[in-house]
């Protein structure tokens, strides 16, 4: 099997989000895989492009076909330009375009098996059966990785065969466990005990271990693999440490992950006996009868030369009896499954067959591409062997009409396979509609191609708008494929719409570059959001989706939310009055702001990431904070003769803290790194020690070096690594002794220099740019850091990772969030669904976990002895009046219309109104216009165009658990 043999560099900053994800020797041999991808309508797209943005070392693509109108629907890289070209040399050169790295050919003859020994894993879309028998077979033989995969309508199907005797090396995403040890006993079986704020749980009975780092029994360190025993208090049985030398402190214990062998069925085995991925035996039963509905489609085009026509009830009938007629399916041993095809699933699927839909392909496309991945990099589990995924309740309800035959017939238009499924009035209705994408990133840039493709705000009254403030960098180029090496620096939202349009050049795409967020509520205001008929949400944050979610609540429009980390994902949709609203997880927004105390930072860390914080403020310290305080105090010291000697000898000896060991050679530099060094991380210990000694008791008896208290032991500097390098220790900043008018002659002298200099430029972390060692040297401190209090230390990927804050991210599941976005956004669009149409999604490639379920229906509230019930949708709404009402009237009137007592009332955190206050007091706000009193409270007027305010109020009777719906209170515009 081929191997490109030219050995390439891997650009770590380009792939630097998927390498979290992949690690350096999956990408390795990522890059140095040649894959043969067969068939280049919609999902062959997906497939393609996912490959070449994570870097896949050779792409060839086969495809003789002809573009053809319906290929349009789901085909990005094709448009009509392409018509009755092939389309695997249309796609050619936009494909090379995403990353010059791959090399992507076509092959235009038939595929032989002298072709097929040039390729690691060779995949089929959208091919024949016969095809499929013929070059399985051949790639079984081979032991060459082989996929098929195919999408009819709403409905696709994944086979794996990666042969008979296939390792994984690495299983799993999670990266190996470690942690701290607190003690190890000697005895037969040892036993060691992990720091309290370990995870012992996460160890499991029969885990691989290995020790590092350990003082005192050194005879673990590099040791071979050991099995544990993990016992109910926690404790680790490790084997037998009688022999060994006591254990003194440190160390950590970690993980050592296994390999597992698979062993795949070739496809003409495989078809008889299908092992299908599913929760349940529900589950499996519905996608057996799938299995059956695709061989039935199959049948009918070798019998017809054609696929069914778009809903023609008789050629649906055809396809159940081929269904019913196939030979029975067995179990994977053999034995013959008795149970009964699901005649209706089967006729449903015919009828829609004809379609390409551009969310299904996207779907289906990412899993395939994840699987090629799989197959060359030996990481995760590939799936074991068949996938389907059906998306079928998009179609109408039990019930509703279904589309006609007339409706669904082709009109020689780039939404044809989209009109095969749902008909061209659904299409007229989703041009018409207006969108707002929040975030242009890579699930934006995925969830825009999918709007182009669908015709999505693509006729005169429709369009979409891009809200998004940051700029592109190269390290999104592997993710967000809109964006191309010349876009670097420019603003997302811009070269998205750009890119956008040159898919679709019938949508109207505007671009805003400023945040959604409560700065600019004067942009996004009630007359932009009257104009939207719903909102997607590609972000990246918890509290940025809580604000758009509000937004989304106070609006009453519908919100698709989605977002990934690393090989997982979710799709949510929340539509008013139909589900519940968006919630953020406590645990997502305690993450989000998480802060450590400072004395835990300064003297008690107890993990690696409070190391790297006290790293991180290292580097703010040293090469920010310095900075911004001598460009401070700069024009300060141009006036010096107007200033009396005492402020001037304060101001100077802030500055001189900072310019005093100011290194003005090479040699000067390692000078003060090497006092530097030495102060953080041997003096500073040493001092640290003197206040609280190792032995240390407290009143109560204990240590108080225990528990998260780990003692610290100061560091020695190897001096031989560095030659003449005199250096005395000091405590900290030296200050002047004397504070008479010498020294401050002598400081005068010192900085009259430097106050001729430039402004210093404060250094800003950046965490994307390898070559300005900033993550180098934050990850170096926090290591000499964490080797004080014996904490196992991360290495510079973790390190980078952790304090750059980012979230590892992979193509594929980004495209695949966006196809499930996609098809709830049918249903959105469709008009009224009860609830058990909606699902929510969630999948996790690595683990091969696909789950859709209904979403919570809102909670209802009610308050006695009111006969009326709300939801978090509802608002009481007061109409607007002439003249405007007066609080008093306000509050009359919540009585008579709701029967509400109100006892408190807010605009935001001020309160306009309490049941509480004196007579005297609330008269005089009580005899105020609403508007009048809002600005008297709060200083501010309400804006031009805002056409509500929104209160909040208490009432009498409410129970402690009641949240009485906003009081939009309509201004008359």
């Amino acid at each position: 099997m081929g191997v490109l043999e030219t050995a390439k560099l891997l650009d770590e900053q380009l792939y630097s989000r998927q390498l979290y994800v992949l690690d350096l020797p999956a990408m390795q041999r990522i890059q140095g895989a040649k894959v043969l991808l067969s068939g280049l309508q919609g999902l062959g797209a997906e497939v393609a492009k996912n490959l070449v943005l994570m870097g896949v070392g050779s792409l060839t693509l086969h495809d003789p076909h002809p573009t053809c109108w319906s290929d349009l629907a789901a085909q990005f890289f094709l448009s009509e330009k392409d018509l009755k070209k092939s389309r695997a040399e249309a796609s050619q050169e936009p494909l090379a375009k995403l990353n010059g790295a791959v090399q992507v050919c076509v092959h235009t003859g038939d595929i032989t098996e002298e072709l097929l020994l040039d390729f690691q894993v060779v995949v089929l879309t959208a091919s024949k059966l016969e095809e499929q028998l013929e070059v399985g077979a051949l790639c079984h033989k081979l032991k060459i990785c082989f996929l098929v995969a195919d999408t009819r309508g709403l409905v696709g199907q994944l086979f794996c065969d990666f042969g008979e005797d296939f390792t994984v090396q690495d299983t799993t995403e999670a990266e190996p466990l470690t942690a701290a040890i607190q003690h190890i006993s000697q005895g037969s079986p040892g036993i060691l005990t992990l720091r309290k704020e370990a995870d012992a749980h996460y160890f499991r009975d029969g885990d691989l271990v290995t020790f590092s780092g350990i003082e005192g029994m050194v005879e673990l360190n590099g040791c071979e693999p050991r099995p544990i025993h993990v016992q109910e208090d926690g404790t680790l049985e490790i084997g037998n440490t009688a022999i060994f030398s006591p254990y003194l402190r440190g160390g950590a214990v970690t993980e050592v992950k296994r390999s597992r062998t698979v062993s795949h069925k070739p496809l003409d085995v495989a078809l008889l006996q299908p092992r299908v991925v599913a929760q349940g035996s529900e589950e499996a039963h519905r996608a057996r009868c799938l299995h059956q509905a695709f061989r039935a489609l199959h049948e009918f085009q070798s019998l017809n030369g054609r696929l069914p026509q778009p809903w023609d009830p008789a050629d649906a009938e055809k396809v159940v009896g081929l269904a019913q007629s196939l030979e029975p399916l067995k179990g994977t041993e053999g034995e013959p499954l008795e149970e009964l095809l699901d005649e209706a699933l089967v006729q449903i699927v015919a009828l829609s067959s004809a379609g390409g839909l551009s969310p299904m392909t996207a779907m289906l496309g990412a899993v395939a591409a994840q699987e090629v991945l799989k197959a060359i990099s030996r990481k995760f589990m590939p799936l074991d062997q068949w996938l389907y995924f059906d998306a079928l309740d998009c179609l109408p309800e039990d019930g509703e009409p279904l589309p006609t035959p007339e409706d669904c017939a082709p009109r020689c238009c780039r939404y044809d396979g989209q009109i095969a499924v749902f008909g061209a009035g659904f299409q007229e209705k989703l041009s018409r509609q207006h969108y707002l994408l929040v975030g242009a990133g890579a699930i934006g840039c995925e969830l825009l191609k999918g709007f182009a493709l669908m015709g999505l705000g693509a006729g005169d009254s429709g369009g979409v708008t891009i809200a998004d403030m940051d700029h592109i960098e190269r390290s999104n180029l592997s993710r967000q494929f809109l964006f191309r090496t010349q876009d670097i620096g420019r603003p997302k939202a811009e070269v998205a719409a750009e890119a956008t349009r040159r898919l679709n050049s019938h949508l109207q795409v505007t671009p805003l570059t400023h945040p959604l967020d409560p700065t600019t509520e004067h942009i996004y205001e009630d007359n932009f959001f009257s104009n939207v008929d719903g909102v997607a949400a590609a972000l990246d944050s918890f509290q940025a989706r809580h604000y758009v979610a509000a937004r989304c609540t106070h609006y009453l429009k519908p919100l698709l939310e989605a977002g990934t980390q690393g090989t997982s994902g979710h799709a949510y949709v929340f539509v008013p009055h139909v589900t519940d609203v968006y919630r953020v997880p406590p645990s997502g927004l305690a993450a989000e702001g998480a802060t450590y105390p400072v004395c835990t930072l300064r003297h008690f860390p107890s993990s690696v990431e409070h190391t790297l914080q006290w790293a991180r403020d290292e580097f703010e310290g040293l090469f920010r904070l310095s900075a911004e305080t001598i460009n401070r105090h700069q024009e300060a010291l141009t006036s010096l003769a107007e200033t009396d000697g005492p402020q001037v000898l304060t101001l100077l000896e802030e500055v001189l803290g900072v310019l005093r060991q100011r290194p003005q050679t090479w040699q000067d530099c390692v000078v003060w790194a090497l006092g530097h060094w030495q102060r953080r991380f041997h003096y500073g210990i040493r001092q640290l020690l003197s206040h609280f000694p190792p032995d240390k008791v407290l009143e109560d008896g204990t240590l108080f070096w225990s528990g998260r208290k780990q003692c610290p032991k100061p560091l020695e500097f190897d001096a031989s690594q560095v030659s003449g390098v005199p250096w005395e220790p000091q405590g900290g900043d030296v200050t002047p002794q004397s504070r008479g008018p010498e020294q401050l002659k002598k400081l005068h002298q010192v900085l009259k220099v430097w106050n001729r200099s430039p402004p210093l430029e404060p250094l800003k972390f950046e965490k994307d740019n390898d070559s300005n060692f900033h993550v180098d040297f934050v990850a170096a401190a926090a290591s000499l850091r964490a080797q004080n209090y014996g904490i196992p230390p991360a290495s510079r990927s973790q390190s980078k990772r952790i304090v750059g804050q980012i979230i590892p991210a992979i193509a594929t599941t980004t495209a695949a969030v966006a196809g499930l976005v996609g098809l709830e956004l049918y249903k959105v669009v469709g008009g009224p669904r009860p609830l058990r149409a909606f699902r929510h999604s969630y999948l996790h490639l690595a683990e091969n976990r696909f789950e859709r379920w209904e979403p919570c229906a809102p909670a209802v509230q009610k308050l006695h002895p009111l006969t009326w019930t709300w939801t978090c949708w509802n608002r009481l709404e007061v109409p607007a009046g002439q003249p405007e009402k007066t609080l008093e009237l306000l509050l009359a009137y919540l009585k008579e219309q709701f029967g509400l007592r109100v006892k408190m009332l807010l605009f935001g955190k001020a309160l306009l109104y309490s049941a509480r206050w004196s007579p005297e007091k609330q008269a005089q706000r009580l005899a105020l216009r609403v508007t009048e009193l809002v600005c008297q409270v709060t200083g501010r007027m309400p804006q031009p165009g805002q056409r509500v305010l929104v209160l909040e109020l208490s009432c009498e009777g409410e129970e402690e658990d009641t949240i009485f719906p906003p009081l939009h209170y309509q201004l008359a515009v």
